[in-house]
């Protein structure tokens, strides 16, 4: 399964609500280490069935990016039953990502 598109209409049924951990990217289309982790983001989707992961334009949904404090992407945040249970900034490699899990 391929990353979501997470947006505020959909957030609390895909993140909140989820019965699986949530893999969350904050990115914007600009953004240079963004566009090397969003491949690595797309492969841990098709792989990891277990995990939800979702995709968060900085740029299109202000909103969550304040509601989650993103002051620099890529900010990579894992979510369990509604709460943060890691974050990390900055570009990472699909393993130190897989280890965030």
């Amino acid at each position: 399964m391929s990353a979501l598109h997470i947006n505020k209409d959909n957030y609390q049924n895909e993140v909140v609500n989820s019965d699986k951990k949530v893999l969350l990217d904050f990115w914007a289309p600009w953004c240079g280490p963004c566009q090397m982790v969003l491949p690595l983001v797309e492969e841990i989707a098709n792989e990891r069935l277990d995990i939800k992961v979702g995709k968060i334009n900085v740029d299109e949904e202000p909103e969550l990016a304040k509601k989650f404090r993103v002051m620099s992407i890529p900010t990579l945040v894992v979510m369990d039953h509604g709460e943060i249970v890691k974050r990390v900034v900055g570009a990472r490699g699909k393993e130190e990502i897989l280890d965030l899990l």
